[in-house]
């Protein structure tokens, strides 16, 4: 059986499956993201590491000792500084920050042929602009530090000992050159940032060290099994869903949102609306639309309007498709796909004294799916095939939300079986790593097919208009708080 750890934004999840692609079992512990500032977004590395060992002793049940490798996953972006033990030296900054804005100034001086390199366009939360903030604002932390990391490994450098990235995550930094496939030292010199701390990178089903005893104690689980690399949460969830070759599309709805289209070929984004990053396979890439507000902002909705998330879907769905012309921007930390914006921010617009919570709520639903709508309208944009759409994560699996979704995009919708599919992809990676399967193409045809969970119906006409109404406010209020 093989173990795969996901470290995500809010909460840390774990998945056992057996090697003939059966789930034997899953758990979850969830913790904190602290905002120290407004516009700041940090966590506690050690809360992910605490997080680990009830998770994974329910996903694990009584099969703990029949466990015979780790993989891993975990949320791109985020920056751990440590030391060679492991030891935090400041909290991680997270993927959702803002604080580099004037970093990215530095990219924008990069020669075209640099930027070109890196393949995505700069944004805050990602590390090499973070990285860039840490030496102008913390440079004794900067200088201190013996690695910056990756939150998925920096929890492997408390396993196994052994700093290491894998391609999905290090393509995801604005330090990797995506053509040469390693880190980009020529545009870490123009930045004139430090390349030493940047960990080695190995491919995501290489074993990269042997669990340590106390380690494998916390986990509860036995000592010296094999870890693998792991992968990025998205590249992992998209090798759990089959996604290697071009096809389908899958959209992830967590923290925030991710619309993926696999690629066989390096094709990167002229327009600059969205990523490409190297996949959990060899000579596989993906395109990527990145919506930071997506379960964030419901969140956020649901504890300032203090309603349980059963209440939210029922008051949502009890007024009509629309929400009687009251619209939400998401966009309560800034917006990557398509505007890459770190200083967008939310709204309620149109509100009348005839709308209640429950308008409120359905806005709130309605506003995270039409802002995913336009991120799947640019990344079939730069010319991605798109067969079929599928639906993962945790944030996708009330029925009326699916049917929301459907009606939105305007495409039938297929769905995983899981909500955990990026631990899953980390239990695949482990189980290539260990031999159990050839690589990860033959993984991928392992996974149970998705199946059909909605269609378009009546409301989708009534979606479009609204969507049209949507998409011309970002401009306007955009101005109007500048």
């Amino acid at each position: 059986m093989f173990l795969g750890i996901d470290v995500g934004t809010s909460s840390l999840k774990a998945l056992v499956l057996d090697v003939d692609g059966t789930i034997v079992g899953s758990g979850q512990s969830s913790y904190p993201m602290a905002q120290p500032r407004p516009g700041w977004a940090e966590a506690d590395p050690q809360d992910w590491w605490k997080a680990a060992a009830p998770a994974v002793a329910e996903a694990a049940g009584p099969h703990a000792a029949e466990i015979a490798a780790v993989g891993l996953s975990g949320q791109m972006h985020g920056v751990v500084l440590c030391d060679d033990t492991a030891e935090v030296i400041r909290p991680a900054i997270l993927w959702a920050d803002g604080r580099s804005t004037r970093e990215l100034e530095a990219y924008s001086e990069l020669s075209s042929s640099l930027r070109r390199s890196l393949g995505n366009p700069p944004a805050t939360g990602m590390a090499g602009p973070t990285l860039l903030w840490l030496r102008n604002h913390e440079r004794q932390h900067y200088r201190r530090a013996q690695w910056a990391l990756q939150p998925k490994d920096w929890l492997r450098l408390r396993l196994v000992d052994e700093a290491a990235t894998d391609p999905s995550d290090a393509s995801g930094t604005l330090l990797y050159d995506l053509e040469a496939e390693y880190w980009a030292k020529d545009v870490i010199e123009a930045l004139d940032l430090r390349l030493d701390f940047l960990a080695p990178i190995r491919e995501s089903a290489e074993i990269c060290g042997i669990l340590e005893r106390d380690a494998a104690a916390h986990l509860g689980v036995r000592p010296n099994l094999p870890v693998v690399c792991g992968a990025a949460d998205t590249a992992a969830a998209a090798l759990a869903g089959g996604l290697l070759d071009p096809g389908p599309v899958q959209v992830t709805i967590g923290s925030g949102a991710q619309a993926v289209a696999p690629r066989d070929r390096l094709a990167i984004d002229a327009t600059g609306r969205t990523h490409l990053y190297r996949a959990a396979a060899p000579d596989r890439w993906y395109g990527m639309a990145a919506m930071q507000n997506a379960g964030l902002a419901l969140e956020w909705v649901r504890t300032t309007l203090d309603v349980t998330w059963a209440e939210l879907y029922n008051e949502a769905f009890s007024v009509p498709a629309a929400a009687d012309g009251l619209l939400f921007l998401p966009y309560l930390t800034g917006e990557r796909t398509p505007y890459f914006d770190a200083t967008a921010r939310g709204a309620w617009v149109g509100l009348q004294l005839v709308h209640t919570r429950g308008h409120m709520l359905r806005a709130a639903l309605e506003g995270v799916a039409f802002s995913i709508r336009q991120g799947l309208e640019a990344l079939l944009a730069t010319g991605v095939p798109a067969n079929q759409l599928r639906l993962a994560g945790g944030g996708s699996f009330d029925q009326r939300w699916r049917q929301l979704l459907a009606d939105v995009f305007e495409q039938p919708l297929f769905a995983t079986p899981t909500t955990a599919v990026s631990a899953l992809g980390a239990a695949l990676l482990a189980g290539v790593g260990f031999g159990a399967w050839p690589d990860a193409q033959q993984v991928a045809s392992l996974t149970a097919p998705p199946i059909q969970v909605a269609a378009p119906g009546d409301a989708a006409p009534v979606y479009d208009e609204a969507f049209g109404r949507f998409r011309q406010l970002y401009l306007p209020l955009s101005a109007a708080l500048r």
